[in-house]
């Protein structure tokens, strides 16, 4: 049965995989976004991957091997040892807010108790425990060291998980 799979790729092979599976006749979707990226001497617009190293196939899995032969394919994401179907409305769904991508935010998926770092601002290279997730975007995270606790709010787009406490 067809179904949409989401595929991961090398980094920064996404448009390229992309273009073989067009070739290879496959319904693909690389949702891309416009992104101002900086350069020494100037700046300019690109579309970037909406999720860097994914992209979405439509296929038969029973021919998954011909997208694994894919130069750049890395693997078809599975949970649990079961491939990942990504519902039809999910894709729908993507497609219809990539018609106002000026109001699109990528948010970091960060769940309580991870241990982050801060990216920038006041608070650049404090790590700390997320304890709290409110509203849309906002973080509240637990800054160690001190003996006491002490918290701050931080947008999402500040921090990067750590992968563990000595890192």
């Amino acid at each position: 049965m067809i179904h949409w799979y989401a595929v991961y790729t090398r980094p920064r092979h996404e448009k390229k995989v992309y273009d073989q599976l067009v070739e290879n006749e496959l319904e693909v979707f690389l949702p891309l976004i416009k992104r101002v990226r900086q350069w020494k001497d100037r700046k300019k617009k690109v579309d970037m991957p909406l999720f860097p190293s994914y992209l979405f196939v439509h296929f038969d899995y029973k021919y998954r091997f011909d997208i694994l032969n894919i130069k750049g394919v890395v693997k078809i994401i599975n949970f649990k040892g079961e491939p990942a179907v990504v519902p039809d409305w999910q894709i729908d769904s993507l497609k219809k807010m990539l018609t106002r991508p000026e109001i699109i935010h990528l948010e970091h998926y960060i769940q309580p108790g991870e241990l982050v770092e801060v990216l920038e601002g006041p608070f650049k290279g404090m790590r700390g425990s997320v304890k709290i997730i409110k509203g849309e975007s906002r973080l509240v995270v637990s800054i160690e060291g001190l003996m006491q606790t002490v918290s701050v709010d931080i947008d999402a787009s500040m921090l990067k998980k750590v992968g563990d406490r000595n890192e």
